[in-house]
């Protein structure tokens, strides 16, 4: 069994920063892409960055330039630097990892409980 515990989520002014990170454990092999996403009320949930375990990044539009996404391999941990806050950052936000198992070997998603940003003054 695989868990990823979020961090860092909160109240923020418009204009300002909130560092996000998202720990696993578990019965881990090997972690591949990492990611973010983020579901507003009444909206679907969607992709905000990911990382590959090569560090090769991907950034929605609406957040590239402002949000910086990073891991640390040893410690099983990515982070979500987010820069520039704007209102519409507001929403619940999710940690992503495809992991394979060190028990089967298979390779599975596996989400964190999410933690809600709120930008607002």
């Amino acid at each position: 069994q695989v868990q990823l515990v979020e961090s860092g989520g909160g109240l923020v002014q418009p204009g300002g920063s909130l560092r996000l990170s998202c720990a696993a454990s578990g019965s881990i092999f090997s972690i591949n892409a990492m990611g973010w996403y983020r579901q507003a009320p009444g909206k679907q949930r969607e992709l905000v960055a990911t990382i590959t375990s090569g560090s090769s990044t991907n950034y929605a539009d609406s957040v590239e330039g402002r949000f910086t996404i990073s891991r640390d391999n040893a410690k099983n941990t990515v982070y979500l630097l987010m820069n520039s806050l704007k209102p519409e950052d507001t929403a619940v936000y999710y940690c992503n990892a495809r992991v394979r198992d060190s028990r089967w070997y298979s390779v599975n998603d596996y989400w964190g409980q999410g933690t809600q940003v709120t930008v607002s003054s």
